[in-house]
């Protein structure tokens, strides 16, 4: 099997040294292992085993990513895969992401493949969901450049797949084409990428940016997985047309997968579609052809949680029974099962429960230490960090971002450690003794004395923990919609649309009480809306009586869809304007000169790099011959400040005065003390305009704002009023 690695590669070898695997024996063997070093704990398995591939359950799905993340830096992402599960319910009506069920997709094919992944994780949620009837037999579509394809048969593909046919392509599973050319946002892909057609061969293969639709970054091949992980094949079709008989109350759903659509929702009745209870184990057990190796962490916890799972799909059934006018005794198909069901296919498999020290008697022992609170006290972590070098130890220092690596080293040098800088290097040689800073962002460092190894991860010393998830956008806070709420308004949900709030309602599934929003929909159909689901539901500002869609019902796609298609009319109004701005004349500023490189690298801080993506962007924009209008985003803290003021030194380089408009007093008053700290040593007047200054000093700075002898001005909507003259205003910041 063809391996890659990480930039702590070498340290997998290393931890896989470790004699407690010496004692690894028997069909079903325990390990103790602290939770810090798990990560360490699958590479090295993964080591030790280069030709199987190990499958990791954890208790819950952040476990899952947070063991991902780790497990990432020591053996790369080709050969890490993360296997996730649905965020959606059973039952619920609703589909899973397209990115979701992509990521599943592309972990299934590779396990099938000629090279498949060391290492896949998944919470005990995913592993235990049965497979779609095409889990064994789909094929993604793989284009290359210098292929020839015909554009049709490639389209009507894809659409099978789940993709959506749109005049443009703006989201996951979405595809368009327009003449030659055709546009595809792949279901496990972070940017759409754009298929340019010369004739029947693929003549050029790019990524685009979904805002401007402007092609960027060339490749040479693409792999497209479906977006859906059920499709409308001959196979269900046939079992959808023979549920109308068996099934007769869920006729609307049948009927429109025999007829072979797609729709939303439709993969919450895969349980009714499948005949075969097939697990990613079964798949991975039939397929690898050598041993492989299944990896339990705290088994009591995963049982405990697959029971759940089971007892609250069984309580969610017998509630909708009556609504669906159901049997109520007849016993529903599952979307999971259990964990002994897990593992009774896996004989190519041997399953390893991995526990706490403290849980476990006479097992073999992975002996580690984690760092403790060492926040803020640099000195006593270089002191340990010296003692284990002088006792011979490799002590590795993971640091989360190539500016954050230099700041460390400068920092541990400072305090007497002898350190190597190998942040610049990909593949840094973490062989020999002694003290290393890398860049590897990690969640947990970690000690295993047993094979003289030490991590330090950057969260260790500072304290600020990573985001193991992707920030998912929140246009209101959920506190602030539940505090709000009453009993007879109206909501909007995000799958089923305008529905009555009835008050909170207490249900009992999986033996556990838990809260729920009572929504009502036309037909007297109920949606019991989990409370930590609450952000997929939105008051409803339209109007004061709104009519209620209907739960399944296709009206409220048709009214997003009006939506669209008004969106889209006032986008094509943008474009317009926009294409006057470009047609403008500007005025084009210089390069930077030194003074401004001088100013930057005075920075206290290091960027984030969205930080300093938006400064390069800023001031490339500001070079170009067309009036620059750019939006630059973020939280409070991010660093917006610091961007204009860069902005607003290299405009004041080449002449000309700024002006930053802000909304309040204080505020002005903030940022002239921040620009004024920023351009100190430099020849460059910063006033500020607000109703702090007298009479007398407002004249004053006035006068100096027409004469030219104030470089940067920052006020309040004072500086939109009637006796503000600029002498050559070259850039306006608006906060």
């Amino acid at each position: 099997m063809k391996t890659s690695q990480g930039p702590l590669g070498d340290l997998a070898h290393r931890a896989a040294s470790d004699e407690a695997f010496a004692h690894l024996t028997g069909a079903h063997p325990v390990l103790a292992c602290p939770e810090h070093a798990r990560a360490a704990l699958v590479a090295a398995l993964a080591v030790r085993s280069p030709e199987s591939t190990i499958v990791v359950a954890t208790a819950t799905g952040t476990a899952a990513q947070l063991l991902h993340d780790d497990v990432v830096q020591f053996l790369g992402s080709t050969d890490t895969l993360l296997f996730p599960a649905w965020e959606t319910l059973p039952f619920e009506r609703v589909s899973p992401s397209v990115e979701t069920m992509g990521r599943r997709l592309e972990v299934l094919w590779r396990i099938r493949g000629e090279q498949p992944p060391r290492v896949v994780i998944g919470s005990v949620r995913a592993l235990l969901q049965k497979l779609g009837p095409q889990a064994a037999t789909f094929s993604p579509v793989i284009v290359a450049k210098g292929d020839e394809i015909d554009a049709d048969t490639l389209l009507a593909r894809l659409v099978h797949d789940g993709y959506r046919r749109e005049e443009l392509v703006e989201h996951r599973g979405e595809i368009a084409r327009r003449g030659s050319i055709i546009d595809i946002f792949p279901s496990t892909f972070d940017a759409p990428v754009r298929i340019d057609l010369w004739g029947d061969e693929v003549d050029r293969l790019t990524m685009f940016n979904v805002n401007d639709q402007r092609s960027t970054d060339d490749l040479e091949s693409i792999t497209i997985y479906p977006a859906r992980e059920l499709q409308a094949d001959e196979a269900v079709r046939e079992r959808a047309h023979a549920l109308l008989s068996s099934e007769p109350w869920g006729r609307e759903q049948w009927d429109r997968l025999a007829d072979g659509a797609t729709f939303e929702g439709m993969e919450s009745w895969l349980p009714w579609l499948v005949e075969d209870e097939l697990l990613l184990t079964d798949l991975l057990a039939s397929s690898i052809g050598k041993r492989g190796e299944l990896i339990l962490f705290d088994q009591r916890r995963l049982r405990d949680r697959a029971h759940d799972l089971i007892a609250e799909e069984d309580d969610l059934a017998k509630a909708l029974a009556s609504t669906w006018a159901r049997d109520a005794n007849k016993e529903f198909p599952r979307l999971h099962l259990d964990t002994d069901r897990m593992m009774a296919n896996t004989q190519a498999m041997r399953a390893i429960s991995v526990a706490a020290p403290s849980e476990t008697v006479d097992a073999p022992t992975i002996t580690s230490t984690g760092w403790g609170p060492s926040t803020g006290d640099v000195e006593a972590t270089a002191a340990r960090v010296n003692h284990l070098v002088a006792e011979g130890s490799t002590v590795v220092i993971a640091a989360d971002g190539i500016g954050s690596a230099q700041r460390l080293v400068e920092v541990f040098r400072q305090e007497g450690v002898t350190v190597r800088d190998q942040s610049a290097n990909t593949a840094p040689d973490l062989v020999g003794k002694g003290a290393s800073v890398v860049v590897a962002p990690l969640h947990h460092g970690f000690t295993l004395p047993a094979v003289g190894l030490a991590v330090i991860a950057e969260s260790d010393l500072t304290g600020r923990r990573r985001t193991h998830r992707r920030p998912r956008p929140r246009t209101r806070d959920s506190v602030s919609v539940f505090q709000d709420l009453k009993p007879g308004d109206y909501v909007v949900h995000h799958h089923h649309g305008v529905g009555k709030y009835e008050g909170m309602v207490k249900r009992t599934m999986g033996g556990a009480e838990r809260d729920y929003l009572l929504l009502a929909y036309k037909g007297g159909d109920k949606l019991y809306v989990p409370t930590d689901h609450i952000d997929s539901i939105r008051q409803y500002v339209g109007g004061e009586s709104p009519t209620l869609h209907r739960l399944g019902g296709s009206d409220f796609a048709r009214a997003k869809q009006r939506v669209r298609s008004a969106v889209r009319e006032i986008a094509q109004e943008l474009v317009v304007l926009y294409q006057r701005r470009v047609n403008a004349a500007g005025h084009a500023f210089p390069s930077d000169t030194p003074w401004q490189d001088e100013m930057e690298a005075a920075f206290p801080f290091v960027e984030t790099p969205d930080q300093r993506t938006a400064i390069e962007l800023v001031k490339k924009d500001m070079e170009l011959g067309v009036p620059m209008d750019r939006l630059v985003c973020g939280d409070v803290g991010f660093g917006k400040t610091e961007v204009a003021v860069r902005a607003a030194f290299k405009a004041i380089q080449d002449g000309k005065q700024v002006a930053v408009l802000v909304p309040t007093t204080l505020l002005a008053s903030q940022h002239g003390a921040t620009f004024r700290e920023r351009f100190a040593g430099y020849p460059i007047r910063v006033e500020v305009l607000s109703r702090f200054l007298t009479n007398a000093q407002a004249k004053k700075v006035l006068a100096g704002i027409a004469n030219g002898e104030v470089d940067c001005v920052i006020g309040t909507h004072r500086l939109l009023q009637e006796g503000v003259n600029f002498k050559d205003l070259g850039l306006l910041v608006v906060d």
